[in-house]
């Protein structure tokens, strides 16, 4: 997947290595939450199906890059890290930083992340399926919570509001619990209001009711919100 790029924009879509820690905080996860069967789609490079599991969860991890060998996914985790760090690095006034201390905090937090994404898909290539929104390949239900972050919204430059649609329907099915979906901006930080107000009027009409939900992270200036479709 690729997209033109110039000085102010990322470029391909990034496979993002984040950790149990960033999870707790982007979707307010409870300890309850980790307890359930848990869908993170897409799941990159995160460390987060690896250190749920260890509480207990059970947790599937769906994302296309994951077509690729488990040696392949180990470099891919690295040098996407290394892209996203530098880049949040260079537009460094675009981010607030004080969830972790500074840029070098972010980047050794994202490369440990990425490092035990690919120790884990390694010994455990179960938990991470290759899947792409908005067609996935699990029965209705499967889940008791669904996570999805940076991706919708995040690239509506690219995903126009169809897909964003859909993509939120295909979540609800295979959840029996909620669906959260952060954050509610693009990757230059640009507000999407009238975006999220057209999918959750389109949910609602669908029966689906939804919600904005405070996280406890904001690392894009103004990004601090959660999107919450209801069972």
């Amino acid at each position: 997947m690729k997209h033109p790029t110039d000085s102010d924009v990322l470029g391909e879509f990034l496979v993002s290595a984040r950790s149990l820690a960033e999870y707790r905080a982007i979707f307010m996860l409870s300890d309850a939450d980790l307890h359930g069967r848990i869908l993170d789609c897409p799941g990159g490079a995160a460390s987060f199906t690896a250190e749920a599991s260890a509480l207990g969860a059970h947790v599937t991890a769906a994302d296309p890059v994951y077509a690729r060998s488990a040696e392949e996914l180990r470099i891919l985790a690295v040098a996407e890290t290394d892209r996203g760090s530098s880049w949040a690095t260079a537009h460094s006034a675009r981010y607030r930083w004080d969830w972790y201390g500074g840029p070098q905090q972010h980047r050794d937090m994202r490369q440990a992340a990425a490092l035990l994404f690919g120790a884990d898909q390694t010994v455990h290539p179960g938990r991470y399926v290759a899947a792409e929104l908005p067609s996935l390949p699990f029965p209705d239900n499967s889940f008791d919570l669904v996570l999805s972050s940076h991706l919708l919204f995040t690239y509506a430059d690219r995903l126009n509001a169809d897909f964003h649609l859909t993509a939120l329907l295909e979540l609800a099915r295979v959840g029996t619990g909620e669906v959260r979906a952060y954050p509610l901006v693009d990757h230059l930080g640009n507000q999407l209001d009238d975006l999220v107000a057209h999918v959750r009027k389109e949910l609602e009409d669908k029966g689906i009711r939804t919600s904005l939900r405070e996280t406890g992270y904001e690392f894009h200036h103004g990004a601090h919100t959660m999107l919450v479709l209801h069972p």
